[in-house]
């Protein structure tokens, strides 16, 4: 009974936060401006959102009463060389690479970029944008949640990675 009473809650307090903002949207066109901008037009952070709804409210589904599954794939990213590439850094693999996450976060894009190929781009709980790019095949569809040493798909001979905080690139060195 308390699990259901807490669900209960969680849910009518998301129901009224999103009522909030919807109502406020309608109300005021500076406030839509302003919150779609921040939606559309910067990288928003899904997974900051998630960690702290996770803070105050916990889970979405209690997972105490419920059966663990482990992951089958848990890995670290391996390479033999790395060398400066665009923006980012070229990693050297083998060939059919089972390419890991390097951190826990959400996908928040599947697609092609220029120079990149295949690239998918986890935004991790700090906000960083991790691009994982040249891949070969990819396993993932758009806002699925990763946990680091998850896999990501298969990549051959470079694997190109980019770090960007707030549409800034940042080092890379502190993540490899």
């Amino acid at each position: 009974m308390k699990i259901l009473t807490n669900g209960l809650f969680k849910i009518l307090i998301t129901i009224f936060l999103t009522l909030i903002i919807l109502i406020a949207i309608k109300a005021s066109n500076s406030f839509k401006n302003k919150f779609y901008k921040r939606i559309y037009d910067t990288s928003f952070s899904f997974s900051k959102i998630n960690k702290l709804y996770n803070t105050y409210f916990g889970k979405i589904i209690p997972s105490s009463d419920l059966e663990v599954i482990k992951p089958v794939f848990n890995e670290s990213l391996n390479y033999t060389s790395k060398k400066k590439y665009l923006d980012g850094v070229s990693l050297s693999i083998n060939n059919d690479y089972l390419v890991p996450s390097i951190s826990d976060g959400v996908v928040v894009y599947i697609g092609n970029k220029e120079n990149y190929g295949n690239v998918i781009i986890v935004n991790d709980s700090n906000g960083v944008d991790i691009w994982y790019g040249n891949m070969d095949s990819i396993d993932l569809k758009l806002y699925d949640y990763v946990k680091k040493g998850t896999y990501l798909g298969r990549a051959s001979k470079n694997l190109y990675m980019v770090f960007k905080q707030d549409g800034n690139v940042i080092d890379y060195e502190k993540y490899l």
